[in-house]
């Protein structure tokens, strides 16, 4: 059967779209760190070219023999990876804000977390299909049955939230987890405990933690005028906070995209680049986006965005293997939530999380394991009856 090339052309159209804003948007970082002109851009291209190839190559093998060993490499590496992280001395290990994250090589940085998540769904994909059925099974059996897997995500989430001070992507990976266990057989109820139990583990994160509280009464102090204004004033008065931070990154992110109306400033005429929003080309790049190609061009991306999910969860829907239709369905769901939660941050829908936007967002390694699981997914689509 043939591969699913509509994949492989909306992947490469969202890499260029990528490739292009790194030259347009790191500007302010570019002049501010003396860094050459095309820094940014020469990285991204080059990122982008070999990430191309490797869903190509990818899409080429036998996936009932290629899958099962790049996936599980790539759960055992980067588990192994980020336990050993706090251990490699400093010359080794590029440190930011005291979270250690990625790992330093010749000429560049890699973030294991980004890899481990495509390892993390392999992983799930493959043991759900020989644990999990459909079968009527009462709560305390069902309950037995993931209490392994609820074992295994706890070390993640110490791994990634507690030494990497990362809770962005622990949500995001709970979230694909207890989807992925519905779909595999668990009860609804059972999806209602997991969503129950990831929210208290998020909440323990939050409070325990200084930055996070900080993000919370900065996100809160966005919206809370609004949200009070509907509330009668006895209610308002205990909810509001007072000495909430100013969240001067929501503001510019906010007004760069009303500044770039319905068609925007044009490429390269964005001005809240300059020095107003930090890390324009990663964490706010929709909102660097926004303002230069407008709401219209945000709608494309969008548009883009919706027909390779739609392409990627079809291929679940039609893959008789179960391995292959969990493991679809986990890229699916990891792409998009990855997207959701960054623009819903940037517009302050929820609070900022720090989560790259696949494939539009500056950086080797989120675009290198997302294109390698997509390459996986290309794999997959030639044993699918498309």
């Amino acid at each position: 059967m043939a591969v699913d090339k509509i994949i492989f052309y909306l992947c490469v159209t969202l890499i260029t779209i990528s490739i292009i804003f790194s030259l347009s948007l790191p500007v302010f970082t570019v002049l501010f760190f003396n860094y050459e002109e095309y820094h940014f851009f020469i990285r991204q291209f080059a990122v982008g070219c070999i990430g191309v190839f490797l869903m190509w190559w990818l899409s080429r093998l036998n996936p009932d023999k290629a899958l099962v060993w790049i996936g599980f490499g790539l759960f055992g590496l980067c588990i192994i990876a980020m336990g050993l992280m706090h251990a490699l001395p400093a010359s080794m290990v590029t440190d930011a804000g005291g979270a250690r994250r990625w790992i330093r090589l010749p000429g560049f940085s890699l973030a294991p977390v980004e890899f481990f998540k495509i390892g993390f769904v392999y992983f799930l994909a493959w043991s759900f299909t020989r644990k999990i059925d459909d079968s009527k099974k009462s709560l305390k059996d069902e309950l037995k049955l993931l209490l392994p897997y609820i074992c295994v995500f706890l070390i993640v989430v110490y791994l990634i939230a507690v030494l990497q001070n990362d809770l962005g992507q622990v949500i995001v990976l709970a979230l694909t987890f207890v989807t992925m266990a519905l779909f595999a057989g668990a009860s609804a109820k059972i999806f209602s405990i997991g969503i129950l139990g990831a929210a208290f583990i998020m909440t323990i994160a939050i409070v325990s933690s200084e930055h996070r509280i900080l993000r919370i009464k900065s996100w809160w102090g966005t919206i809370q005028g609004m949200v009070l204004s509907l509330l009668p004033d006895s209610v308002a008065d205990v909810l509001r906070v007072a000495d909430a931070p100013e969240p001067y990154q929501i503001s510019h992110s906010l007004n760069a995209i009303k500044h770039g109306e319905f068609f925007g400033e044009g490429l390269g005429a964005g001005i809240f680049k300059l020095g107003f929003l930090s890390e324009v080309h990663t964490d706010f790049v929709l909102a660097g986006i926004a303002e230069e190609i407008g709401v219209f061009g945000i709608l494309c991306i969008v548009a883009i965005l919706l027909t390779l999910l739609y392409r990627i969860f079809r291929i679940s829907a039609r893959s008789e293997n179960k391995v292959y239709h969990l493991f679809s369905l986990g890229i699916g769901l990891i792409i998009s939530f990855s997207f959701l939660m960054n623009s819903y941050g940037i517009t302050s829908i929820t609070p900022i999380k720090g989560i790259a936007v696949p494939f539009l967002s500056y950086g080797g390694s989120s675009i290198l394991a997302i294109c390698i699981g997509i390459g996986m997914v290309l794999m997959v689509s030639k044993r699918a009856n498309l």
